[in-house]
């Protein structure tokens, strides 16, 4: 691949972190383009040689994947981009996708040395732009595959947990056949993220690696439904692995929440990134397009949603949430780039009742001053209600993003399935199998909603047990 670079360079003396150009904020807001373009070779090549190669990379304990992030980011700066993403290819068979949509922050670069000082060194940007590198003018190189061990393994679900244990498992020589509910792979990479962040041109480029790989991929099929736990087994199947995600829709529980305009961020997400309603005219999904929009929550969901609702047209995009900013989940850069988009902040607010008229629309809701009292479970300040602060907002549309649950389909329907009192099934914590011989599970439906990376690596730690399980029995 090194064929198609530009002419090497000497190292720059440029020790500040490279910041990835991106679109304007006066113009994103209105589109569903890629809001960053993503490094350059010279930018990515000035950016690898921050790294300081430490003989002890404090960066692999905070990759929940293991990547050997010093070797990737040395090919990077030799410019041996084939071997700089086969390096990535070792251990995550998603860095497009991780690049773009992982909390780095909190994990690689949390821990990069030199942001103990100043900035990390830009790990994610790194792993995108050979990731990108590779789809747009790599040879279509494969990583080499193990013998075949004549075994057949069943991935329920396509969503970033599933299509690791797949392509972890192919490569050792296994057969595996992925089960997508939806009409379309990628869980939810594709339901879920907008395009503006996560084309979906990446996620399929991702799933087509696995089937160039071997992999197989079938679609509209619902385990639980359209085939069960058992029948899978009948027809030769070695080995399940559940990744089904965590898709069942929370709600705030206040009177009127059933008016005509307000989403769970779950159908809100999915008719806008899924269903296309983001490409009309080309595509006329139903969608509501509200003027001035209410989004509950202060997630990456939440953020999702009101970028969203922005580039439908809404005039005014209100966060509504209880907490203050600092006990925000969602990642500092969406934050930031919600905040840079128009997205308005309501914080320490929280929502009593909403309001409709006679036709049955959502019109405002009513909500209440909150202030931060003592620590919760969670080890969050909780909040407390101000007396007297009720106050009114006008709102046409609202979204629900405060998070989701186990949906039921599968876990109801199968027998000797351990469930918590949450309805998410229980899995070892070291190997991820389930109270069912044969059966592992991972990512959102054990440990509730998490961030993309988490769900790879709880699906790596279970693809490893059951390369295991395959050869020498549970």
């Amino acid at each position: 691949m090194e064929d198609f670079m530009s002419e090497k360079t000497g190292k720059s003396d440029q020790v500040s972190r490279q910041p990835m150009p991106e679109q304007k904020p006066e113009i994103r807001r209105r589109n569903f383009e890629e809001v960053p373009f993503g490094y350059t070779e010279e930018l990515a090549v000035k950016e690898a040689e921050r790294c300081l190669d430490c003989k002890k990379p404090a960066c692999m304990n905070g990759c929940p994947v293991s990547v050997n992030i010093p070797d990737f980011i040395r090919f990077i700066k030799e410019r041996k981009y084939t071997q700089a993403i086969r390096k990535i290819w070792e251990r995550n068979a998603l860095p497009a996708v991780c690049g773009r949509v992982c909390p780095q922050e909190s994990q690689c670069e949390g821990e990069c040395i030199l942001g103990k000082k100043g900035t990390p060194v830009a790990i994610g940007n790194l792993e995108r732009f050979v990731a990108d590198l590779e789809r747009k003018h790599g040879k279509g190189d494969l990583p080499p595959k193990a013998k075949s061990t004549g075994k057949k393994v069943a991935v329920v679900g396509s969503g970033p947990s599933g299509l690791t244990v797949a392509g972890d498992l192919i490569l050792k020589g296994h057969d595996v056949t992925i089960f997508e509910a939806f009409h379309k792979p990628g869980g939810v990479l594709v339901y879920g993220i907008p395009e503006f962040r996560l084309p979906k041109e990446i996620v399929f480029s991702e799933v087509n690696f696995l089937e160039r790989l071997g992999a197989k991929v079938e679609c509209n099929v619902v385990v639980g439904r359209t085939v069960d736990l058992d029948e899978l087994f009948e027809q030769g199947f070695d080995a399940v692995y559940l990744g089904l995600g965590a898709g069942l829709p929370k709600f705030l529980n206040v009177p009127g929440e059933n008016l005509i305009g307000i989403y769970s961020a779950n159908e809100y997400l999915t008719r806008s990134n899924l269903m296309k309603a983001y490409l009309f005219p080309e595509y006329d999904t139903p969608i509501v397009k509200g003027r001035n929009v209410a989004v509950f929550g202060a997630g990456n969901v939440a953020m999702d949603a009101a970028r969203t609702a922005m580039r439908l047209g809404a005039e005014t995009v209100r966060i509504i949430y209880r907490r203050s900013r600092e006990e925000m989940p969602a990642r500092a850069a969406e934050i930031h780039h919600a905040e840079e988009e128009g997205i308005e902040f309501y914080l320490l607010t929280a929502p009593v009742r909403f309001i409709g008229d006679e036709k049955g629309r959502v019109t405002g809701m009513e909500c209440l001053k909150m202030e931060l009292g003592e620590p919760d479970a969670s080890g969050r300040r909780s909040p407390v209600p101000i007396e007297g602060s009720k106050f009114h907002l006008e709102c046409d549309m609202a979204v629900v993003a405060v998070g989701s649950g186990a949906n039921p389909i599968l876990t109801s329907s199968t027998k000797g399935l351990g469930l918590n009192k949450w309805g998410y099934i229980v899995a070892d914590t070291e190997t991820g199998k389930t109270t069912r011989k044969g059966v592992w599970a991972g990512g959102d439906i054990v440990t509730g909603s998490a961030t993309v990376i988490l769900a790879m690596g709880a699906g790596r730690m279970a693809s490893d047990s059951m390369h295991k399980y395959l050869a020498l029995g549970w």
